[in-house]
């Protein structure tokens, strides 16, 4: 299942403002006062933390369920190889993620990585 992210607001693909999919509107559950992240945590049911700065950057990607299990594979590989800190390249995004914390510290799409420097990586992964 593929998620949007509108005004703020996470959706699933099909399940736009006016279409809920199963739900109709005022039946769906209270996100009212939720954090984008904490909305995303419930919806992806990840095993890892996102920053702040990488949830701001990461609003403009439709993350899958099937995503989420790329990076959840990358963040195993990584701590299997003690790695501490690393870029995980996947879809034309870099994820810059901490594997002690497992948390994605910031991520950057293809454009925005052109002429930058990562600095302070041991280790690169490439899905």
């Amino acid at each position: 299942m593929t998620f949007r992210i509108i005004n703020g607001k996470v959706y699933s693909a099909p399940a736009f403002p006016q279409d809920t999919g199963n739900k109709p509107l005022d039946k769906r559950e209270n996100l009212k006062g939720k954090s984008f992240k904490d909305i995303f945590s419930e919806k992806i049911n990840e095993d890892f933390k996102i920053s702040a700065h990488a949830m701001e950057r990461m609003r403009r990607l439709n993350l899958t369920r099937e995503d989420n299990l790329k990076l959840n594979e990358a963040f195993n590989k990584a701590e299997k190889k003690g790695c501490k800190d690393s870029v995980f390249i996947y879809k034309d995004t870099a994820f810059i993620a901490s594997i002690e914390n497992r948390t994605i510290i910031t991520a950057v799409d293809k454009e925005r990585a052109k002429e930058n420097v990562f600095t302070n990586i041991d280790s690169v992964i490439i899905l």
